[in-house]
């Protein structure tokens, strides 16, 4: 038995059931909060506890997944190129609203950090928590940060954009598409972009190539300033 625990197969195996059965139960409740990607965490991280399996055991296979998350990045190229009149028409625009987007996630997470108090550990490893996952590790790294609480912070930062995208544009009665596109993309990354797709076309567009432009700016803003 622990051959097979500890075989990547079975991290690989664990996360694609879970996951399935997340898609199964939204497809069912029809909820914002019944997201997939929360409900395989919960299935994961439940039968990890119960039966008392180790962590490393489900991220040999889970480290292999994760290997596919930039090549999927990229795929999303594919989305730009097909709404390429609107992003030529708008470029401009999209920069400087990545650029204000991504100045303001590093500015209210250093802001807030220094008001609570946190070390400077920490205040490093939630710097770049809205830029896509690989980035934002590295760049965590690179500054002293927490990998483990980056990558966390991250995938809440994805969640947070993918259920509250929605209820957000309408609150704040953003109506161009190419706006809520970039603003979701700048904010919540592949994550975000997921839902950015269901909302429109130019929104999934304009937040694919937000997630870039992000990366860019956030790594430019924390190499000249930390």
């Amino acid at each position: 038995m622990r051959e097979i625990l500890s075989s990547p197969l079975f991290g690989i195996t664990l996360s694609i059931v879970a996951f399935k059965v997340g898609l199964s139960i939204n497809e069912k409740v029809k909820h914002p909060l019944a997201n997939p990607l929360i409900i395989a965490l919960i299935i994961i991280v439940a039968t990890l506890k119960l039966f008392g399996i180790p962590h490393e055991y489900f991220e040999a296979g889970s480290s292999i997944i994760l290997l596919f998350l930039a090549p999927v990045t990229a795929v999303l190229a594919l989305t730009v190129y097909r709404q390429r009149a609107v992003l030529l028409s708008t470029f401009f625009p999209i920069v400087l609203g990545t650029l204000a987007g991504s100045a303001a996630a590093i500015g209210s997470v250093v802001l807030l950090s220094r008001l609570m108090g946190l070390h400077e550990a920490v205040t490093a490893s939630l710097i770049p928590k809205s830029v896509t996952t690989p980035v934002a590790i590295a760049l965590a790294e690179q500054m002293g940060g927490i990998s483990a609480l980056t990558i966390a912070s991250t995938i809440i930062s994805g969640l947070a954009g993918n259920l509250f995208a929605p209820l957000l544009i309408t609150l704040f009665a953003v109506k161009d598409p190419v706006a809520q596109g970039v603003a979701i993309g700048c904010a919540s990354h592949a994550l975000g972009t997921s839902k950015a797709m269901e909302i429109g076309q130019v929104q999934g567009a304009m937040s694919s190539i937000s997630i870039s432009l992000s990366a860019i700016w956030t790594v430019l803003l924390v190499t000249l300033f930390f």
